[in-house]
């Protein structure tokens, strides 16, 4: 393994993605284009604005996604739907909902729209809640548009994995994506040699891996379908950081492939239902 260039005494997997030489988590500074070295991160070349002025470090992606789950609940309430039930309801759960003879009769978007219902308020509150820690964590470190990637893969991924297991129940929810969050800063954070929090987040994923097979009424493909996506997708980005001059045409095509694939899946898994 080689070791940092500033302390030659530390293992490191991470490497500058300006010059590529390898630091520690002492010597890292988080850009929009990835990890550097004290060196290259004071170098004029480095951006610091990304959008309409926002600072790198900040998570706009998170804070849209947010923002929309929560406009789709008003209009989930708007729609019927009740904020303590947890039998679901309302016209738009109904409409949008991922179900597996829905889906084969042509509502195709169905793969898409259920990852932002929610059932109730408990529902939509601990999944904003895990959204916003993740994302805040995830996003500054690997950048708005791998992070945006990562996170639409997991929710094809979930929807893939829903189907498969359960295609006549009607699922909704954002926990397939979340998982596949969780899956990603895990990896991202071992790659990085950011052990500590690696651990962390490794008992947060096997917490909330109890509680989906433990509990009745968790889609149990969702979560573990988003997990896996979002675990392919962070190896991806990984494989680019090891590498001296990290190639984005191989991220963008990987990731579009992993979100062809699990959509493909969802559609057979729905055909076949």
């Amino acid at each position: 393994m080689p070791t940092c260039y500033r302390h030659p005494n530390r293992d490191t997997n991470v490497a500058c993605s300006n010059c590529g030489r390898p630091i520690c988590p002492d010597c890292m500074t988080v850009t929009p284009v990835g990890m550097r070295c004290p060196e290259c991160a004071s170098q004029r070349t480095q951006v610091r604005r990304i959008g309409g002025g926002l600072r790198a470090g900040a998570a706009p992606a998170t804070y849209a996604l947010i923002a929309i789950n929560v406009a789709a609940f008003v209009a989930e309430l708007a729609g019927g739907a009740s904020l303590g039930s947890f039998s679901g309801g309302g016209t738009l759960v109904r409409d949008a909902g991922l179900n597996g003879p829905a889906v084969a009769d042509g509502d195709w978007w169905r793969i898409v729209t259920a990852g932002f219902l929610h059932v109730n308020l408990i529902h939509i509150g601990f999944n904003m809640f895990a959204l916003f820690i993740l994302g805040t964590l995830l996003e500054p470190g690997i950048g708005t548009p791998r992070f945006l990637g990562v996170y639409f893969v997991s929710l094809l991924a979930g929807s893939f994995g829903a189907l498969l297991l359960t295609p006549h129940a009607t699922t909704v929810g954002a926990s397939g994506a979340i998982f596949g969050l969780m899956a990603a800063a895990f990896i991202v954070a071992r790659h990085r040699g950011l052990e500590q929090l690696a651990s962390q987040i490794g008992f947060f994923v096997i917490i909330n891996l109890a509680f989906t097979l433990g509990v009745a009424g968790i889609s149990v493909g969702g979560h573990l379908g988003g997990l896996i996506g979002g675990a392919l997708a962070a190896l991806l980005i990984t494989f680019a950081e090891r590498r001296a001059t990290r190639s984005v045409r191989l991220e963008v095509l990987g990731m579009l492939a992993l979100a062809l694939v699990s959509l493909a899946g969802a559609l057979a898994a729905a055909a076949a239902a």
